[in-house]
């Protein structure tokens, strides 16, 4: 069985989508049958692969509206076994649907859990909200990777979450973990960063993992060409972050069954 895994933080720009392509495509290019869902209405996962909206069968707009099933939104990646389910600004309507719904939380985790027999990773990348669809996905998972950014503000909103993450547990999902905090946008150079880093592990410690990601501005322009930094330049050092945290994760006993 696999494991469905949340990228989620409330505060944008902290780099949920940046790594929810990088750690999937890594995981896919390490060998594991990965599938990689775009439950922001953005869709800057779904572009970030390379998929555009006349390209879609269907997306998570279309499974929420009963109007695709999952298996028809599922689609093919550029790299072989990290299958996309991509989205489009049409999931804004999906937020507003949901209120009509009984037991709407658990919509998304109905779609998820019985794909769980033929991914050993199922990633979530989440919009910058607390809405119903970050609860759907928070419901859905059973683990939350917490991207923070290493700035003072970043850090501010991260007690905020993990209270938020264990009000999720006693209310709707009781298996739901914090698998890991992920420090990205490091700089050796800055001093805030580094007091960032060191503060985040004194209070977190070991569910902080060892691995950081750098600033790195191929992280930024990979997905402009349709491509994870992993497969646009594999040999920078945003692209060898993402490579050594899916080795991280990999190797944990806990993600291990």
């Amino acid at each position: 069985m696999g494991r469905i895994i949340a990228i989620s933080n409330q505060k944008g720009g902290v780099g949920k989508t940046t790594t929810a392509l990088n750690l999937s495509a890594s995981l896919a290019m390490a060998g594991e049958n990965i599938l990689v869902v775009d439950s922001d209405p953005q869709g800057n996962l779904s572009s970030g692969l390379g998929i555009r909206k006349d390209q879609m069968k269907a997306d998570l707009y279309a499974v929420y509206s009963g109007k695709a099933s999952v298996e028809e939104a599922i689609q093919q990646s550029l790299i072989s076994n990290l299958h996309v389910l991509p989205t489009s600004m049409d999931l804004f309507a999906a937020e507003i649907e949901l209120l009509d719904k009984a037991d709407r939380e658990n919509t998304l985790k109905g779609f998820l859990r019985p794909l769980k027999d033929r991914y050993k990773y199922i990633l979530i990348d989440c919009p910058p909200s607390f809405g119903l669809l970050t609860l759907n996905v928070l419901v859905a998972a059973e683990a939350v990777i917490v991207p923070v950014q290493c700035e003072y503000f970043a850090v501010e909103g991260l007690s905020l979450l993990i209270k938020l993450l264990w009000r999720i547990r006693g209310s709707f999902n009781d298996t739901l973990d914090l698998e890991g905090i992920l420090l990205t946008m490091f700089s050796k150079h800055i001093v805030l960063s580094r007091q960032v880093s060191d503060e985040v592990r004194r209070v977190f410690k070991s569910k902080v993992y060892d691995t950081v990601i750098p600033r790195n501005i191929i992280l930024a322009e990979s997905p402009s060409h349709g491509k994870p930094a992993v497969l646009y330049a594999p040999n920078s050092t945003g692209a060898q972050g993402y490579i050594a945290l899916a080795q991280e994760i990999m190797n944990d006993n806990s993600l291990l069954f």
